[in-house]
């Protein structure tokens, strides 16, 4: 199968040295992860990653895929659509989650995409009552852990600095564990500078804490392998993408809110009901060998049973075969992601 996946922010996932100041999502980790996924098995697969819709257009004809992959609910999915219409071409969508309020754009590639991926059950259901479209639930892929590392991160926190975050609550727990040693990384979430410049000069006062700011996606998974416990700091019961990838490298996660209760079924850390009792639950974990070594092979289990690539990947190759009109796509010899 010849495919090719469009995500303006691909190319800091995929490509380190354009990666080391640049904000990238959840999407772009996603897409970099299933090209490299198909890659490996075979498949021939090339991004695009352009800002400009002429240039995107342009690179988008000179991939002349089969298949045609993106995701998120930019005007982006409008225009490929209209790429395809315009080119016989066949796309795929993975719908963004809360895309109520999107734009016409990207109603109209909703409507056109030859498959479309929910981004779990829930979603799928959603799809299907508000906006009268079929689609598979999936699940998202998460990198496998590399070699093992010295864990002389005590306390980590991961994700963009946004209000509803809570990443004031991270300075709070370094000041209350003052011999612990604690660590943030994230880039700021657009239109909230202000709060970054802020927490980034008050974590200058707090000796324990190591301030990251912004790193490339490799830089990030390096700190997952070398901590203790994740922390989760924000009330909603969405599930992080920071979960997973700490669970991959058999981190536990102390947090505000339990995603489905599958931190407290299947044992992947510890849950506190207010910002007051996380204090208590942090050094608890930490200080508990025994309770932290049985987390952390909780961890790995889980995602190595829920997670798995080969599992993660057949709703994928489904939708891809359903879009072609036959079955799974036939694959080649393992090659690497072309950029486009």
């Amino acid at each position: 199968m010849k495919i090719c996946f469009l995500g303006m922010e691909n190319l800091a996932v995929l490509a380190p040295r354009h990666s080391r100041h640049a904000v990238f999502g959840a999407d772009a980790v996603q897409q970099a992860l299933l090209a490299r996924a198909l890659a490996r098995r075979g498949h021939e697969v090339s991004t695009v990653a352009a800002s400009a819709w002429g240039a995107t257009w342009s690179a988008l004809a000179r991939a002349d895929a089969e298949l045609y992959y993106t995701s998120g609910a930019g005007a982006h999915v409008g225009l490929l659509a209209l790429f395809c219409l315009r080119r016989r071409k066949r796309f795929v969508l993975r719908a963004a989650a809360g895309a109520q309020r999107s734009s016409r754009l990207y109603r109209f590639g909703l409507r056109r995409a030859h498959a479309v991926l929910a981004q779990d059950e829930a979603h799928r259901r959603a799809l299907s009552d508000r906006e009268g479209v079929r689609s598979r639930a999936t699940l998202p892929l998460v990198e496998s852990a590399g070699a093992a590392a010295v864990r002389d991160i005590d306390l980590l926190w991961v994700g963009r600095l946004a209000g509803p975050k809570r990443p004031d609550r991270v300075l709070s727990l370094a000041r209350r564990l003052p011999l612990a040693r604690v660590a943030m990384a994230g880039a700021p979430q657009p239109g909230e500078e202000v709060l970054f410049r802020e927490i980034r000069r008050m974590t200058e006062d707090v000796p324990n804490l190591a301030f990251h700011g912004p790193l490339a996606y490799a830089e990030a998974n390096a700190l997952y392998a070398r901590a203790r416990v994740l922390a989760g700091t924000w009330d909603d019961e969405h599930l992080p993408h920071a979960y997973l990838q700490a669970w991959a490298r058999g981190v536990p996660v102390a947090a505000l809110a339990d995603p489905g209760g599958v931190i407290a079924r299947e044992g992947l850390g510890v849950i506190a009901d207010s910002p007051c009792r996380l204090l208590e639950a942090v050094p608890a974990l930490l200080e508990d060998a025994g309770a932290w070594r049985a987390a952390s092979v909780n961890c790995t289990r889980y995602m190595e049973r829920e997670y798995g690539e080969a599992r993660v990947l057949r709703a994928y190759l489904a939708a891809f075969g359903e879009a072609l009109g036959g079955g799974v796509p036939a694959a080649g010899a393992p090659g690497a992601v072309a950029h486009a």
